[in-house]
């Protein structure tokens, strides 16, 4: 593998570590440290401070992991083209960061709702009470789910790059060819 190859892969690999590590962190973190905030009417300004505080991070990460990705695609075009199950995994992993983007950019557009409504009583993060307005209300209840839609989606990813890299071993790529011709 060459130079140029080496700091491709290690882009999208890196990418995607942060993206997935830094969405289960604070699905599983963030958000469980919110709900024990003593004050309730602060459990959402907690969570969403912290939520903020990470999205230029994993903007960037988004960034790298997609530069390394396209990067890869490019390096391996002929591979895709000629060997049997490269281009599938290649369709299905676009596929699937695709819905991973879609539900980073949902979780933060639900995420700045809470944001903007400010101190509002809340059982925590993505859990509202009766009290809690709403809209806000609302969008809790979405990225409640919303929050495991990224840790999913780019743990898939993290699968199918595993599985592209068993492709890359000579003999795989050998049997691969001949099937596909």
């Amino acid at each position: 593998m060459s130079t140029r190859n080496t700091v491709t892969r290690s882009m999208h690999d890196l990418g995607l570590a942060g993206w997935f590590g830094g969405s289960l962190m604070g699905a599983i973190g963030l958000n469980g440290a919110a709900n024990v905030v003593k004050d309730k009417s602060d459990r959402t300004v907690v969570a969403s401070a912290g939520w903020a505080r990470w999205a230029p991070v994993n903007a960037v990460a988004i960034g790298i992991h997609a530069v390394g990705g396209i990067g890869l695609i490019l390096a391996n075009r002929g591979r895709v083209a000629s060997q049997k199950g490269v281009a599938a995994n290649t369709v299905i992993k676009s596929a699937l960061t695709l819905a991973a983007i879609a539900s980073t950019i949902y979780s933060g557009m639900q995420g700045k709702i809470v944001a903007d409504a400010g101190a509002v009583s809340a059982e925590g993060g993505v859990i509202p009470v009766d009290e809690t307005p709403k809209g806000v209300a609302a969008a809790q209840q979405q990225l409640r789910v919303a929050q495991w839609v990224t840790p999913a989606a780019t743990a898939g990813l993290i699968i199918l790059a595993s599985q592209q890299g068993e492709q890359q071993r000579p003999v795989q790529v050998l049997k691969g060819s001949l099937q596909r011709n």
